[in-house]
């Protein structure tokens, strides 16, 4: 096998784990971000118990994505981790806050207690979506590193207009597939009251959408060059506006689970248009596109790829049993008894 194709495939593994990762730990970051408009404390509870069994098996796809990084594009992996380093570290902060609240949340009985770890919970969640689309967004505009691959520019740099708003674009996402999930998971009243977030999600989400769309086309006119060059890949954005239109429809008829199959396709198409603006380039630089990180030429050696993908292709699908196992014991309507959280 040449090596261009094995860089090729590392590479496919790599946006498969990214995708796996907000569509699954996207709706449970969702959950969080809306978990402070839940009413009662029962409510609240039912959300943290919606995700309680799965939040932690779904964050598995950011320990692959690091580890598909450091094994198959070295330099990009180091890149991205010192450039982001900051940002990356309140991410992880906020994963582990997160985490916190969670566990213990419901611990004690006091009032204050549980508000001050919801607000923890929820806010880390917001923090996590938001910064997964600024880390996405700076990408997508490139950053300033030299041809060692060093960063060179600051922190506030990367909080700029257009990664702000792809950030918002990611949290209205989230929001919207967890609104979803959620009504998967709950019955009655609190369900009754879920549906009715569908037209504020929606017009977040569509409004973020229309916005940072009309932004990437006049800041970052290489996301289309591409289409240019090939019509038909046009069929991608084309699908992805079916695919949101039917998100309302779905929610309205009832019918949820094809609602969080919509969702989840907007999330893959999002990342598609992604991947094919962006590829080849990993970490583009602004200094010199001479200086740019792609897979080519940030790839391991061959050998080294041909053994992390047989290990990939041992380790992905295991956690994909394990995923389809615990979201199978796991089906079905939350209820809230004295093993819950």
């Amino acid at each position: 096998m040449e090596i261009e194709v094995m860089q090729l495939l590392w590479y496919l593994v790599l946006c498969a784990a990214v995708i796996f990762y907000t569509m699954l730990d996207g709706f449970d970051l969702g959950v969080g971000a809306l978990h402070l408009f839940a009413k009662s404390d029962t409510d609240r509870r039912v959300f943290l118990n919606s995700i309680g069994p799965i939040w932690d098996g779904n964050e598995v796809w950011l320990i692959i994505i690091g580890g598909a990084l450091f094994a198959g594009f070295p330099p990009a992996y180091a890149t991205i981790f010192s450039s982001f380093y900051t940002l990356l570290m309140i991410f992880l902060a906020g994963i582990i806050f997160r985490a916190v609240a969670i566990e213990f949340r419901s611990k004690h009985e006091s009032f204050r207690w549980r508000q001050s770890w919801d607000i923890i919970f929820s806010l880390g969640s917001v923090i996590i979506a938001w910064g997964v689309g600024v880390v996405l967004g700076n990408l997508i505009l490139g950053i300033p590193i030299d041809q060692n691959g060093v960063f060179k520019g600051t922190f506030w740099g990367m909080l700029n207009l257009y990664s702000v708003l792809v950030g918002f674009l990611g949290l209205s996402l989230f929001m919207l597939h967890g609104q979803i999930f959620l009504l998967m998971k709950t019955e009655g009243d609190l369900h009754d009251r879920i549906r009715k977030w569908i037209k504020p999600l929606m017009t977040f989400f569509i409004v973020m959408f229309v916005v940072v769309s009309l932004d990437t086309y006049h800041t970052a006119p290489h996301m289309r060059e591409r289409f240019s060059e090939l019509p038909w890949l046009s069929i991608v954005p084309l699908c992805m506006i079916f695919f949101i239109i039917m998100i309302p429809v779905m929610v309205k008829k009832g019918n949820d689970g094809f609602g969080f199959i919509f969702s989840s396709l907007v999330i893959i198409s999002l990342f598609t248009l992604y991947g094919i603006g962006m590829f080849p380039a990993i970490v583009p630089s602004t200094i010199n596109p001479e200086y740019t990180l792609t897979l080519y030429n940030s790839s391991s050696a061959y050998k080294t790829l041909e053994v992390i993908l047989i290990i990939a292709c041992i380790g992905v699908p295991m956690v994909l049993m394990y995923g389809f196992f615990i979201y199978h014991i796991f089906r079905g309507k939350v209820k809230i008894d004295k093993m819950s959280y």
